[in-house]
């Protein structure tokens, strides 16, 4: 860290102070995160032993479920203890990895579903040719490349924030650290920062969502001469990928894609991205596909079977 730094610890307000507050929030959010990992881990155990789950599809909803859990344990954890305590410190190290980790899943959660839509794209568009082009290592290769750029993209985000000197206010106002209500605790002017590293998070973010709006624009349009059979079996196979999007980049561009306002309000959206929605995307999956649940309940049947 720069020799003018004197904060090691900073102090997060918190959702809200109101200690009534606070612990109806842990009533409510502590099932929320339990059932995010159970659900997600649901999920990742049925791709991982079905047979019948073998094609790229749940291959990397497999993946997305693993990001899904990594990327909310980065806050939501921590966030949940804070609500039981009135001062909830943080290193300032530690808050710089919660901003790694934190933005490494963000972008790669965001790059699986450009992968999944290209998925989408090559069943319905390219029926004949799905299983060349969508190959086993072309897969891998998707996946790790998600998981490369993320990395990329949290180091650049690290890397500008490090040498930031920090040398006076240490009480981030957020419920969990993020750049931008850092860059408030700094003694210097950090305005080419902030510019960097929100054209860093919101090119990937906008080039993401126009790659996924233009790839299923070209699905409808593939779809116009299809029966009307066919037409609602892909629409059904696309229909929770287009949920699960909506859900994950429409708070993303509230906040991110216009001026700054009041960090209650930025607080609340981020509740709903960081603690919601990685729970509502395993109830999306399942319950719209059938093949999913009913390879759950076999599971569930073989194992009851075994423990009798």
């Amino acid at each position: 860290m720069a020799s003018t730094n004197n904060v090691t610890e900073l102090i997060i307000t918190g959702l809200f102070q109101d200690p009534e507050v606070q612990r109806a929030c842990f009533v409510l959010f502590l099932p929320v995160y339990l059932a995010t990992v159970v659900g997600n881990g649901l999920i990742i155990v049925t791709v991982s032993v079905s047979k019948s789950l073998r094609s790229p599809m749940y291959f990397f909803l497999g993946y997305l479920s693993l990001v899904e859990i990594c990327y909310s344990s980065t806050v939501v954890p921590k966030f949940i203890t804070d609500l039981l305590t009135k001062v909830k410190p943080i290193s300032l190290k530690g808050c710089l990895t919660q901003i790694f980790f934190f933005h490494f899943f963000w972008v790669t959660e965001i790059l699986l579903l450009v992968v999944m839509a290209y998925d989408h794209y090559v069943a319905i568009c390219k029926p004949l040719h799905y299983m060349n082009i969508m190959s086993r290592q072309v897969c891998h290769m998707l996946v790790a490349g998600s998981w490369l750029w993320g990395f990329i993209h949290s180091i650049i985000q690290v890397l500008i924030t490090i040498p930031l000197p920090f040398c006076g206010r240490n009480v981030i106002d957020h419920y969990f650290c993020d750049l931008q209500p850092l860059f408030k605790l700094t003694c210097t002017d950090t305005f080419v920062e902030g510019v960097t590293v929100l054209a860093n998070s919101g090119l990937i973010a906008l080039c993401s969502f126009l790659i996924l709006v233009s790839s299923y624009i070209i699905i409808l349009f593939s779809l116009r001469n299809r029966s009307a059979e066919g037409r609602c079996k892909a629409l059904s196979t696309c229909a929770s990928h287009i949920t699960v999007v909506i859900l994950f980049f429409g708070p993303a561009i509230f906040l991110y894609m216009r001026p700054s306002s009041t960090f209650t309000v930025d607080k609340l959206v981020a509740v709903f991205y960081t603690v919601i929605t990685p729970m509502l995307n395993p109830i999306i999956y399942t319950l719209r596909n059938a093949e999913v649940k009913i390879t759950m309940r076999k599971l569930w049947a073989r194992r009851n079977l075994g423990m009798e």
